[in-house]
């Protein structure tokens, strides 16, 4: 008997997207919020010229209550953060201090929506696109990216890969929860077919990624992409985090916050619960668990509650019933393949590049943690929950 049924749309969960929203993203904000989406559309060129600070200081003061929540919400967090990172960075290093035009709003959209006042990925990738055809399917070929810093094949690309990935992920998830019922059903025969789904969907998510190289070059991703994504946290730049100007909650103290990081998307952690793999015990998993707070409420609770709502592993290994164990390991087969081909780029596009500035480092993530240390132990850490 099955103990919970499982509504997806509770967790803000598409059958087919997965965490990306079930409807397109807003283009434009209502009424006077427009001014937001006036003064975005002219970020790439004014960061450009190195006028994006001048650019940015023309934002009216405006209180964002009568935004509704949902797709208004999420476009406002959006132009926001974009319109903050673009002031702060314009210089090197970036200024230390964000003024209250835009501090006071994007606190109070941010604090609406569960989220902290900072570029996450919730905003850079899943709230951050559009379709060409609007009838067509959520491939790269038919994507669009709707704000930028400053533009260019490249920057696009990489958000626009990651969008496909999430809409790849979308199938999985669902016969992740699918396979969740089978557990509760002790249905072998459903279970297997269930968790061959979730290996297929792991293995298009590997090949989206792998199609990163085509349209965004490692130097250039580097040196005019990632200095945009960094946060305030673990970054010299910001020694000791950023004032947000006029925003009464903080009190003029600095804040620290994570940048953008795909870490914060919520598919890996999901499917790590689910399949049972635990986590290795070092600082990248307490920086991992840390960034849960950067992901919308939720998909965190889909994460919490959803994914370990039924001991998955333990009834592989106690039935090991051989069609079961096949496509479990499929599973663990395609993480690892999918996470390898991440740790290789992140040797590529980071690690290798020559650094010239504090402000982006190559031996630290976006999100603020010295990553190449830990993730090809936490890589090794996966293919161990194969079983035999």
């Amino acid at each position: 008997m099955i103990v919970t049924a499982i509504e997806l749309s509770d967790f803000d969960v598409d059958e087919e997207r997965g965490f990306l929203p079930a409807l397109d993203p807003l283009t434009a904000l209502p009424g006077p919020y427009a001014v937001w989406d006036e003064i975005a559309a002219g970020l790439p060129k004014s960061l450009r010229m190195g006028r994006g600070r001048r650019h940015v200081k023309d934002i009216p003061p405006l209180d964002p209550a009568d935004l509704r929540d949902g797709p208004e919400l999420e476009r406002a967090m959006l132009l926001l953060s974009y319109l903050a990172h673009g002031y702060l960075n314009d210089s090197d290093p970036p200024t230390q201090v964000l003024p209250a035009n835009i501090a006071v709003p994007w606190y109070a959209v941010a604090t609406r929506l569960g989220r902290p006042p900072i570029l996450s990925y919730a905003s850079h990738q899943l709230h951050n696109w559009g379709r060409y055809d609007a009838q067509g399917s959520l491939e790269l070929e038919n994507l669009v990216r709707l704000q930028d810093f400053y533009g260019g094949m490249d920057d696009d690309w990489f958000v626009m890969v990651h969008v496909a990935i999430e809409a790849a992920a979308g199938p999985g998830l669902r016969a992740m929860v699918e396979a969740q019922d089978a557990v509760e059903l002790a249905d072998n025969d459903r279970l297997a077919a269930a968790l061959s789904e979730v290996a297929a969907s792991l293995t298009a998510m590997h090949s989206v990624l792998s199609r990163m190289p085509e349209r965004c070059e490692p130097f250039i991703y580097y040196h005019r992409v990632r200095q945009f994504l960094f946060g305030w946290a673990n970054n010299p730049a910001y020694p000791n985090g950023l004032v947000y100007e006029g925003v009464v909650e903080y009190n003029g103290v600095p804040q620290l916050f994570s940048g953008e990081t795909g870490a914060q998307s919520a598919i890996i952690p999901f499917l790590d619960a689910a399949l049972g793999i635990s986590d290795q015990d070092d600082p990248l998993r307490d920086f991992m668990l840390s960034l849960r707070a950067y992901i919308p409420p939720r998909h965190r609770a889909f994460i919490n509650e959803i994914g370990p709502r039924v001991d998955l592993r333990k009834f592989v290994l106690t039935k090991r019933y051989a069609p079961v164990l096949s496509t479990y390991n499929a599973c663990i087969a395609a993480m690892h393949e999918f996470r390898e081909l991440h740790l290789r780029y992140a040797a590529s596009y980071v690690h290798r590049q020559g650094q010239l500035s504090d402000a982006n480092s190559t031996e630290t993530g976006t999100g603020g943690t010295p990553f190449m240390r830990y993730l090809k132990r936490h890589l090794d850490n996966v293919a161990e929950h194969a079983i035999a």
